[in-house]
């Protein structure tokens, strides 16, 4: 379906889903001492690794693991917005912004490496 750095691409983005899956979901394990929610943060934290080693197969590993911050960390904040009630005031929104033009930038930036 897809080969070189393209499927880098797809893997990457998937590796930085499941880190918002497991990000979200943090806070429901109580500090990982409930037991259903911490194997769920378990299956998507190993996803996520193996989903960005894949990545890394062929995207620079700089590039690569900046970018699957900015994915988990986007997203978590987003998921923050919506889901628990946390600000969305100007200032947060403009950082948001700021780490999608990073995250971008190196997608624009990036050389393949397959």
């Amino acid at each position: 379906m897809f080969t070189g750095s393209s499927a880098g691409w797809w893997f990457l983005l998937s590796a930085g889903i499941c880190e918002i899956c497991y990000a979200a979901a943090i806070p429901k394990t109580a500090g990982f001492t409930r037991l259903w929610p911490t194997l769920y943060c378990a299956l998507f934290i190993g996803l996520s690794l193996y989903l960005l080693a894949l990545a890394m197969r062929t995207l620079p590993v700089g590039t690569a693991y900046a970018v699957w911050v900015g994915i988990g960390a986007v997203g978590t904040v987003i998921y923050g917005i919506a889901f628990l009630g946390e600000a969305a005031n100007v200032g947060r929104i403009a950082c948001l912004l700021l780490i999608v033009a990073g995250v971008v930038g190196l997608k624009l930036f990036s050389p393949s490496m397959a």
